[in-house]
């Protein structure tokens, strides 16, 4: 185990690399110039210069990147050019946001899709069958941004039941967390429907039946941990999608956290915040795939990670 963890993290030294030198690329290519942008659309031209020096923007693009790479090492994300504070003080207090809202949103994932998943595949071919599965299908159908407005228009305006934005009490959290979660609780309990329909006919589950198991220990205990494991490898996925997608649900409800910071960089062509934040959404999107990994070899002991 400690051996596969350790490859797997010296495998995630060149994805880092690999991620870092597109997204440095890209910004270079967004029309606009930083230093006009610190310094003010009428600011001299000498002033703007001078903006581009300090900034390093005058140095062939190779060379910035091999400095950006030389000071992350170092542990150093750069300098905000708007803020002018560290990357790293600005991204640290809304790490916090946009990870709880993430880690909320992938359990109401997991327990919503995984309980509907296991009920249509035992109930196959029923009324409640059809109706979890049109469901699901109206959930993958759904733009998440779209389901937000919806939220906040009935849920908030029209029935004043929760609140239409911000986050730190519960009851703002409960919008945002079920508007983005909706997506990937659809797709998990398509998967585990699919995932459970294949161990329910295998040999093992029938003899378990034959023996005098009642059928929800036979479900349960037996069927749903092997069934699992497709539907582990489809959470891993979607860890990156509802990461993502967290940058247009911290939009829609007015969350200060990294989505939202990465937006208004993108705006100011703020290169160093931008950098910081997709490098960081990229560390914690390698980090959940390790734990999938891992949890494979909890969820069946044959699975050899080595």
């Amino acid at each position: 185990m400690t051996v596969f963890m350790l490859r797997r993290l010296i495998q995630t030294i060149p994805v880092i690399i690999g991620v870092t030198f597109i997204v440095f690329s890209l910004m270079h290519l967004i029309p606009g110039d930083p230093a006009v942008i610190m310094a003010g659309e009428t600011a001299p031209d000498e002033q703007v210069e001078r903006m581009r020096e300090r900034l390093g923007l005058n140095d062939p693009i190779h060379v910035q990147y091999l400095k950006y790479m030389g000071n992350l090492l170092q542990g150093d994300l750069g300098q905000s050019v708007r803020s002018s504070r560290p990357v790293w003080d600005e991204i640290k207090p809304r790490i916090r946001v946009t990870v709880a809202l993430s880690l909320y949103s992938t359990l109401l994932s997991i327990v919503i899709g995984v309980i509907a998943g296991v009920i249509s595949a035992v109930r196959k071919n029923s009324l409640l069958d059809s109706s979890l599965m049109l469901a699901a299908l109206f959930g993958l159908s759904m733009p998440t941004f779209w389901f937000g407005l919806m939220a906040i228009r009935y849920v908030s305006v029209e029935f004043g039941l929760l609140p239409p934005s911000g986050w730190g009490t519960w009851q703002q959290a409960i919008l945002p967390v079920v508007s983005l979660g909706a997506t990937g609780a659809a797709i998990i309990a398509r998967m585990t429907r699919s995932s459970m329909l294949d161990v329910i006919n295998q040999d093992y589950m029938r003899t378990a039946l034959a023996k005098g198991l009642k059928k929800r220990v036979v479900i349960y205990k037996h069927g749903l941990k092997n069934a699992l494991i497709p539907v582990v490898t489809v959470v891993g996925i979607e860890i990156g999608v509802l990461m993502s997608g967290s940058i247009i649900t911290e939009t829609v409800f007015a969350i200060n956290g990294m989505g939202r910071l990465v937006i208004d960089a993108i705006r100011a062509r703020d290169f160093p915040m931008v950098q910081g934040v997709v490098l960081v959404f990229t560390i914690i999107f390698v980090m959940a795939n390790l734990l999938v990994d891992v949890s494979y070899r909890y969820l069946n002991k044959r699975i050899d990670l080595n």
